[in-house]
This record gives structure tokens, C-alpha cells and sequence, in this order.
């Protein structure tokens, strides 16, 4: 293989090494998916759909996943727990209900019980002492 001049002087790269430097290095299966997610309508967004958008089988989704230490399910919890508190934060009043409606949840009471995970708190007080701050 021959030897090319890069161009830092004096440092000598192989063709192969030339090419593949003009390349990113790949970027994390999960932070691709969350980007997604993050401008999805969670209500209608699923796995398959996801997979299909960047191009992959869903079983190879779940596989990049796994490389990455999380499932798209994981990943699905942050986000809506992200876009949870951005709409509190937006309207304060808002009812749990629309709330579930908008993250996708098909049961209000599956939102609520995710809430309580996430924060600790019910959502009627969490709302509640989120007024008076």
C-alpha cells in the first residue's frame, strides 16, 4: 500500500486511513432514535417506524439498542418524561388527561403511574405545589 502525506506535516497515512478519516464516526443508535422521538407524535409513533426511518429491520433496532445498554421503551419514557415537563412548565393547569393524550399514553391512569416513577409525587399535588412556585 502506498504512503500519502496527510496534511499535518510530516505524518504519513495509507490510502485506506485517507478515506475513512473523511468519514464521523458512527453515531449512538440511542441518540438517533431519541432525536426522533423528540419531533415524533408520540401517539401514533412506534418501533417498527422508527426502524424503518433510519433504515433498519426492527430486530437490528433492537440490536444497535442493546449495544447502546437501553430498548427503545427506555428511550420512549425519557422523552415523554422531557416533553411532560416541558408542557407543565409551558401550562401549569393543564390536565393530566390532555397530557396523557399528547405522550401517547392510550390509559390515563398508565400516565399517571408513570409520573408518580418519574417524580416521586402524584400529579394533582406536584401540579398543585407547581402553582404556588
Amino acid at each position: 500500500m502506498e504512503a500519502h502525506l496527510s496534511p499535518t506535516p510530516g505524518v504519513f497515512h495509507s490510502p485506506l486511513a485517507l478515506a475513512t478519516h473523511r468519514y464521523r464516526p458512527r453515531q449512538r443508535m440511542s441518540d438517533r432514535v431519541t432525536h426522533i422521538l423528540l419531533r415524533a407524535d408520540l401517539a401514533r409513533v412506534r418501533a417498527g417506524e422508527v426502524a424503518e426511518r433510519l433504515g433498519f429491520s426492527s430486530t437490528t433496532l433492537r440490536r444497535r439498542l442493546r449495544e447502546d445498554h437501553t430498548r427503545y421503551q427506555i428511550l420512549l419514557d425519557r422523552v415523554r418524561q422531557y416533553r411532560c415537563e416541558q408542557q407543565m412548565r409551558e401550562n401549569p393547569r393543564i390536565p393530566g388527561k390532555c397530557l396523557a393524550v399528547e405522550l401517547g399514553y392510550v390509559e390515563v391512569n398508565s400516565f399517571y403511574r408513570a409520573f408518580r416513577r418519574w417524580t416521586g409525587e402524584n400529579f394533582g399535588v406536584y401540579r398543585e405545589r407547581m402553582r404556588w412556585e
